[in-house]
C-alpha cells in the first residue's frame, strides 16, 4: 500500500523540475549578434548594457506569457519565485548589486507588461514593446525607424520561444472538441 503523501510529493518534485527547465530557459544568455545589435542600435557600444538589457526582457517576457498562456496560477508565482531566487544569488551580479538588479528587472517587467496589454493609442503591443527595449538600453534617446522593426523581430522571437518552452515542459490547454471555452468561465 502506497504511502498517502507520496503521490503530492511526486507532484512537488515535477512542478520544481518543470519551474527548473522553464528559469534555465529564459536565462540563456542573449545572441551575441543581437547583443552586438543593441549595443550599436542604443547603448552608445556598451555590450554590457545591452546583454543585460535582453536577459532582462527575456526573463520578463517569458514571465508574461507564462502569465498568459500558463495552465494554472501557482505556474506563475512558482516561475516568478524562482526566478526572484535565482537573481539573487545569480554570479554574474556582484553582492552589492543584488538590490539594483532586482530593482531594475522588476521596473523592466512593469513597463513590459503595460506595453502588452495597454489599450487603444495608435502604436500596435508589439511597437510598444519594441520601444521599451530600445529606451531601456538608451534611455528614451532612440526608439522609432530601422532599431524598431528590429527590436521587435526580436522580442516576438523571445516571446514565442518563451510559449514554446512553457508548452513542452507543462503541456498544453486542450478542451474536449464539444466544450466551448465560454462555458468553462462560468464554472
Amino acid at each position: 500500500m502506497p504511502l498517502p503523501f507520496i503521490p503530492g510529493w511526486r507532484e512537488s518534485r515535477e512542478r520544481e523540475r518543470r519551474t527548473r527547465v522553464v528559469i534555465e530557459g529564459l536565462r540563456r544568455e542573449p545572441d551575441t549578434a543581437d547583443v552586438e545589435w543593441l549595443a550599436d542600435a542604443a547603448a552608445n557600444g556598451d555590450r554590457d548594457h545591452a546583454r543585460w538589457e535582453l536577459r532582462y526582457a527575456r526573463a520578463a517576457l517569458g514571465l508574461l506569457v507564462a502569465q498568459r498562456d500558463a495552465l494554472d496560477d501557482r505556474t506563475v508565482a512558482e516561475l516568478s519565485r524562482a526566478w526572484r531566487d535565482r537573481l539573487a544569488d545569480d554570479p554574474r551580479i556582484a553582492a552589492d548589486r543584488r538590490d539594483l538588479a532586482e530593482g531594475q528587472f522588476n521596473e523592466r517587467l512593469m513597463a513590459y507588461r503595460e506595453a502588452m496589454t495597454l489599450r487603444g493609442g495608435t502604436l500596435q503591443a508589439a511597437d510598444r514593446v519594441g520601444r521599451c527595449l530600445l529606451a531601456f538600453a538608451s534611455d528614451g534617446a532612440r526608439t522609432a525607424g530601422a532599431p524598431l522593426a528590429y527590436a521587435i523581430e526580436m522580442l516576438q522571437k523571445y516571446a514565442d520561444d518563451a510559449a514554446e518552452l512553457l508548452r513542452t515542459t507543462y503541456g498544453e490547454a486542450r478542451l474536449p472538441e464539444d466544450v466551448k471555452p465560454s462555458v468553462l468561465k462560468g464554472q
